[in-house]
């Protein structure tokens, strides 16, 4: 697995297994959630047990946690809705299956099925270091952390819970954080990532998501050209304009300064030239810095050109001290 911690344990409770066991000579069911085994606190679930054999009815048991007495002595057709779902819906299910010709009368137990219900605590905070443009295979540390006190972290990225990953957090100077290894890096791990906390004794009832984390892969094209209009050093209060510019035919381009987290996006147009461009109006200058820009196409918003040379933008003050100008 490309997923790698330095301590990592998958978390098998994601894996929804598609295959048919038998125990005894019986077809287990197949317990499933829908939209999803992770589910925020207020909202509903679909638990569905089905089976190749045709069950006439099932029932549904809960075997950790908080008791949840609207499941016993209860026989269902083959779904069961939950909600709103709260902390005591958290922990394992399995279901079995009936059917008349059964001697025993129900069916070997499903497979387990966890059910994690999220926003029960703070959410953490995720960072990437050195930060989240990758190059491709590179390593990157996405670190999960918070003053809450969490024994666990779970790590996934979206659409892919099959991919989540668990460390148990480690306490300094007050704050509880773990640091998750990905690498090298790919276009198939690039993505938006999320993580949760949770607390000991209650390891299924999750903090709400920490807020997306973006992780972009970088080098998988030639890199885009970059300009300054009317030129790279302006008067304060002068106007700039940045223009990124390629014969590749990217649908977007986006605008980095150097120290800066966050980026400026703008479409791509395509010019008589047989380029295709996009500009960035700075306003009216104040302070300079050190700009490059990427390319990307629409249908990989994760995978992203080269980085073009770099731009110094230098803002001069029109003061004038021994004759010079004065770069701010």
């Amino acid at each position: 697995m490309s997923l790698m911690v330095v301590s990592m344990a998958c978390v098998g409770f994601f894996l929804l297994q598609g295959a048919w066991p038998h125990e005894g000579g019986q077809d287990k069911p197949f317990l499933s959630a829908w939209p999803s085994p992770v589910v925020s606190e207020g909202e509903h679930v679909a638990l569905q047990c089905r089976s190749r054999l045709g069950f006439n009815e099932f029932s549904l048991s809960k075997e950790d946690g908080v008791p949840v007495p609207e499941l016993y002595n209860r026989v269902f057709r083959n779904t069961v809705f939950i909600g709103p779902v709260t902390p005591a819906h958290a922990g394992t299910y399995r279901c079995r299956g009936s059917h008349p010709h059964f001697l025993t009368g129900w069916s070997a137990p499903s497979n387990p099925l966890v059910i994690m219900v999220t926003g029960v605590h703070r959410k953490p905070s995720l960072l990437a270091h050195p930060g989240p443009l990758v190059k491709s295979e590179e390593t990157v540390i996405l670190q999960c952390w918070s003053d809450v006190m969490f024994e666990h972290f779970l790590l996934h990225r979206e659409g892919k819970f099959n991919d989540t990953l668990r460390l148990t957090g480690e306490l300094h100077d007050g704050v509880s954080k773990a640091n998750f290894s990905i690498g090298r890096m790919t276009q198939d791990l690039a993505g938006t990532y999320r993580c949760y906390g949770s607390v000991p004794h209650s390891p299924y009832q999750l903090s709400a998501p920490s807020d997306p984390l973006d992780i972009v892969i970088t080098g998988l094209c030639g890199k885009p050209s970059l300009s300054a209009q009317p030129r790279p050093m302006v008067k304060a209060g002068e106007s700039v304009t940045l223009s990124c510019s390629s014969r590749s035919s990217y649908d977007i381009y986006h605008l980095s300064r150097e120290g800066e987290a966050h980026e400026l996006r703008f479409p791509a147009v395509p010019k008589v030239n047989g380029t295709f461009q996009a500009n960035f109006p700075l306003g009216p200058a104040t302070h300079g810095g050190t700009y490059r820009c990427f390319g990307s196409f629409r249908d990989s918003p994760y995978e992203w050109s080269d980085l073009s040379d770099p731009l110094l933008v230098s803002v001069t003050d029109s003061m004038k001290e021994k004759g010079k100008d004065v770069i701010l």
